[in-house]
């Protein structure tokens, strides 16, 4: 029976993008014993909080992965040379290295995922000629070029050839991602609906991570106005840090738009209600994609190409003016700004079924 590290510290779009490949993982080899490094903060995308059935088993509660390790790399860097880091560190690596991993899989390519990779002493590590920094390469036992435009298709072509040993010449293929159905944030998301008044809504995203990738607060308060002609309220879903942003939007909605403060386990049980999500190139547009749940993505300095929404049911908006770049300018990018609202609004109402919702 093999035994598969997935090494995928985060954020969440990033580890969104690796579950399809878990999850083909999960159906080509059930018995396998498959674990994931993880940022402890994203955890919920791989396992609901609370009780499980099994520490080491899978179910609805943690669908896909056995062992969950998770890390808490930005507090022990704060902390690091205070002996209780250490102490948890020591603690994290010593039950990953437990487990005795046949192969492990780094689909971050950073140094820090790379160095945790190692020290969790699977037998072979594999990852890509050309990862994120480049000295990762030089742990790595099995180097992978990349296969496919999209991220999705890289981390499946990744483990497709990393495992061959054990998939004995069969390719990994696309599968829905599988993600947790925590009963306890599914009652809060029925509450949470019944409590605001609202039968059918939209999610909208109007944080992206880092400024150029964020479209005008104001032009999502039109797409509101909008659903609403259809009988659709909007979710306005923001970080606490995020309020002032998600306040523009609610003011500009004409009373159309609420927002939203939950756990990722709550966005997740609404995400699986919404009719649609709209969003910039951040993670819970690709919750909503992973979920099969309409999305309309609004790109600008990022590329749909290999970062886009993936599905069948999606739509990425791009100007042709736009260009690729990982500047994290404070800016909204020129070409981002030139995307309507009324070519939101269509694109949300083609996917909606021509406007009738």
């Amino acid at each position: 029976m093999a035994k598969i590290l997935i090494v995928r510290l985060g954020a969440m779009g990033d580890i969104l993008h690796a579950l399809p490949a878990a999850t083909a993982i999960r159906v080509a080899l059930p018995n396998a014993t498959i674990g994931w490094l993880v940022e402890e903060r994203w955890s919920e995308l791989l396992t609901a909080q609370g009780r499980k059935a099994s520490p080491y088993g899978v179910s609805p509660q943690k669908p896909v992965i056995n062992n969950i390790h998770t890390l808490d790399t930005r507090r022990w860097r704060q902390h690091f040379f205070r002996p209780s880091a250490t102490t948890e560190i020591l603690g994290a690596l010593k039950r990953v290295k437990k487990i005795d991993y046949d192969f492990a899989l780094d689909f971050q390519g950073a140094i820090k995922s790379g160095i945790f990779a190692k020290l969790g002493g699977a037998k072979i590590l594999a990852g890509y000629v050309d990862p994120r920094e480049s000295a990762t390469r030089y742990f790595y036992r099995k180097i992978v070029r990349r296969q496919g435009e999209h991220v999705i298709e890289q981390n499946l072509s990744l483990a497709s050839e990393a495992l061959q040993p054990v998939l004995g010449g069969r390719e990994l293929k696309w599968l829905a991602p599988q993600l947790p159905v925590d009963p306890t944030a599914e009652a809060w998301a029925d509450s949470e609906i019944t409590r605001l008044g609202i039968a059918s809504y939209a999610i909208v995203n109007p944080g992206a991570g880092w400024g150029a990738k964020q479209w005008p607060a104001q032009r999502f308060g039109e797409v509101a106005k909008a659903l609403a002609v259809h009988n659709i309220k909007t979710l306005v879903n923001a970080s606490a840090e995020e309020s002032e942003l998600a306040q523009a939007v609610v003011s500009a909605s004409g009373g159309n738009a609420f927002e939203l403060r939950c756990t990722i386990g709550q966005l997740i049980a609404l995400t699986r209600r919404a009719r649609i999500l709209i969003g910039g190139d951040t993670g819970p547009l690709h919750l909503a994609a992973a979920l099969e749940i309409p999305v309309v993505g609004l790109y600008g300095p990022t590329d749909p190409r290999r970062t886009g929404p993936f599905g069948a049911r999606v739509i990425a908006l791009r100007h042709p003016e736009s260009e690729t770049t990982f500047s994290h300018h404070r800016e909204a990018e020129a070409g981002l700004l030139k995307i309507s609202a009324e070519e939101v609004i269509a694109a949300a109402r083609h996917l909606l079924g021509g406007g009738h919702a």
